[in-house]
């Protein structure tokens, strides 16, 4: 832990680079990798924000269970016999032993490998042995030992989201007006969205701040990043700079990245999801689909879940390959200073036919995938902004993130149907300097962990 003496320097060299990204659109690099920087993330990020754990579809039957975590704190996602959903701390009241050490699994109860007290999957303590020996006639006060719920868990749109503080506001007004961009990704079919297979997991030695603000809406490095994809006609597009044109958004906490595509394609969805989709939304959503033909390619919602939509081009049998829709869900992981662990989710609607299932989850696969082709386009960049922030220059060594500070306005009041606040290119900072402010909010104006 950072000594008191350590933490005010710390705080002053935070307040210095909160004014310099906020005036100068400088970001100074040592964030990227420092060790009580990432002890400070821990306590005034992850324990007060909202993370997502689970999606409902990975848990569809009654006994299903998943582990997630927040940080170090492990959690028992579970669907009781009544088809509740409980967010439970996997931990043993009795000795702290971890009850469930299986990622994923169906059953009514946890029992502790240590001395075998049992809990029901709704977190209740429902067997205890030798218990009138070990505690008297009387036996144990079952409530009061029964397992830990997560402080706060709240669903939105099938995403089950928890977290450690239990003063945090709800999740509904957490995600605030992102809500309205969320909806393209979750609400295209009234049926919802269902999880194909298990999230993909890797670890990288990465920052997770670098991921997060790469997807609230960085569309200038596909031009370099993803260039080898784009020449090996993976990507159906005919420019490197296909993402310069486009719409970047604020949105409270959050930001998302708007791209165009070929009017009445609709990215490439079957007429069936279009139809409902077009369904779904409200008035003003359908219009940006229509009319304008946009809809959002990545997002970010703070700290760390993030959403992409995109298309590639997938060969199905005896026809030429033709660019297939897909959505990802992922949540950046810290593990540590400088190092995470990426969960990565591929979700289809429900009524989709199996076909455009299995070629969507083809279409993620081979790109954003844990071996997929822009994941470790990426992938190399993160891990070698992450190498070299460890090192003393970055303690003094300051980045750009001034594009478009001085010559990009606003799209004005009433001619941008959505809230927040709309820039019409892609090739600025502007959600990135959001996503920064935000993060220093958090660690500096919360000084007594409140």
């Amino acid at each position: 832990m950072i000594g008191e003496t350590r933490e005010k320097e710390i705080y002053e060299v935070l307040q210095e680079a909160r004014r310099s990204i906020e005036e100068d659109g400088k970001l100074l690099s040592k964030v990227y990798n420092e060790s009580s920087i990432f002890d400070l993330e821990v306590k005034r990020i992850f324990s007060k924000t909202w993370v997502f754990l689970a999606h409902e579809s990975e848990i569809p039957w009654s006994g299903d269970y998943v582990l997630r975590r927040i940080v170090d704190d492990s959690f028992i996602v579970t669907r009781d016999e009544d088809g509740d959903i409980h967010v439970l701390f996997n931990m043993c009241r009795h000795r702290g032993m971890q009850l469930c050490r299986s990622d994923a699994g169906n059953s009514s109860h946890f029992r502790c490998p240590y001395h075998g007290y049992t809990y029901q999957n709704t977190g209740k303590l429902n067997g205890v042995p030798f218990q009138k020996e070990a505690y008297g006639p009387e036996g144990l006060d079952k409530d009061e030992w029964a397992m830990t719920p997560a402080p706060r868990m709240e669903i939105y749109e099938g995403m089950i989201f928890a977290s450690l503080n239990p003063d945090v506001q709800p999740l509904e007004e957490y995600i605030g007006d992102m809500g309205w961009y969320l909806d393209f990704y979750l609400k295209k079919s009234s049926a919802g969205l269902e999880v194909v297979g298990p999230p993909q997991r890797w670890i990288m030695p990465a920052d997770w701040k670098l991921a997060a603000e790469n997807f609230i809406g960085d569309g200038y490095h596909t031009q370099s990043t993803h260039m080898s994809t784009i020449k090996a006609g993976i990507m159906r597009v005919k420019s490197p700079a296909y993402l310069k044109e486009g719409v970047q958004i604020t949105a409270g906490k959050h930001g998302c990245l708007f791209m165009g595509f070929k009017p009445g394609s609709y990215f490439n969805y079957p007429q069936g999801i279009v139809d409902s989709m077009l369904e779904n939304l409200n008035e003003d959503q359908v219009e940006l689909l229509k009319e304008e033909s946009i809809m959002p390619l990545n997002a970010t919602v703070f700290p760390n879940t993030s959403f992409l939509h995109s298309a590639m081009a997938v060969e199905a049998e005896g026809e030429l390959a033709t660019s297939v829709p897909y959505l990802t869900i992922r949540v950046w992981q810290p593990m540590g200073p400088g190092k995470m662990e990426i969960w990565s989710w591929c979700l289809v609607e429900k009524d989709a036919t199996e076909e455009f299932k299995k070629n969507s989850n083809r279409a993620y696969l081979s790109t954003f995938g844990a071996s997929g082709t822009l994941e470790q386009d990426d992938a190399e960049n993160w891990s070698g902004q992450t190498r070299v922030a460890a090192g003393e220059m970055s303690g003094q060594h300051y980045l750009n993130y001034s594009a478009g500070a001085k010559h990009v306005e606003p799209i004005p009041e009433g001619e941008w149907p959505g809230p927040g606040t709309a820039y019409p290119k892609n090739y600025v900072d502007f959600a990135q300097r959001h996503f920064w402010q935000t993060y220093f909010d958090h660690l500096l104006d919360d000084r007594n962990g409140s």
